[in-house]
């Protein structure tokens, strides 16, 4: 049986990363002639029905990046001071589900965001003040900075590029899909240190 849970990266017309989408979507693109080229492996080959006239069946190959017309229309913000949107599941995966104080790895549910300069003492909610914390870590430290509640803090929180974004929201990211997006990060990228390290 075919399985049709493996996500397809959808980009602009100039290869910038936008977000990932199902093979529903990615059909309803190619079927609307919205695709001006794919990349990557072919993920599946849907079926169509027999054409009356040529009496050969429909077959639809959906790869695993495709290229849409147009551009973005906040493309120029991807590039220069582009916040994307705080989320727990992506800060997990930029923190590696790692707690950044204790350095154990835990599973979503047993993680929390705590943020390094507390939200009482006048703290923000943003991605260059937060980190994965497990929460007995993030218990103690309670309301307090690292250095007030003796703890080191084992990474500095950084915040990703769209590009970046677009991987932590990815799920299981391909070979071919991977090379792609890596080429979109910033080449001094933690994230990009982190993944070439790992092939």
């Amino acid at each position: 049986m075919l399985n049709l849970d493996q996500q397809v990266l959808r980009t602009d017309v100039t290869g910038m990363p936008l977000e990932w989408i199902g093979y529903q979507a990615a059909v309803r693109l190619i079927v609307l002639d919205q695709v001006c080229y794919a990349l990557g492996s072919v993920l599946y080959r849907l079926h169509g029905g027999i054409n009356a006239s040529s009496g050969r069946r429909t077959e639809i190959p959906v790869n695993a990046i495709i290229a849409t017309h147009g551009s973005h229309p906040d493309a120029h913000r991807f590039y220069d001071r582009y916040t994307p949107p705080l989320s727990n599941r992506a800060l997990f995966r930029r923190d590696e589900n790692l707690c950044l104080y204790c350095g154990e790895q835990f599973r979503d549910r047993e993680l929390s965001r705590d943020h390094v300069h507390p939200i009482a003492q006048g703290g923000v909610d943003t991605w260059a003040n937060v980190v994965t914390a497990c929460k007995r870590c993030n218990n103690h430290k309670g309301s307090r900075t690292p250095e007030e509640a003796g703890m080191q803090l084992l990474a500095i929180p950084f915040t990703p590029t769209h590009a970046e974004y677009v991987y932590l929201q990815g799920r299981r990211i391909l070979a071919d899909q991977m090379e792609f997006l890596l080429a979109h990060f910033p080449r001094n990228s933690i994230l990009r240190q982190r993944l070439t390290a790992a092939f």
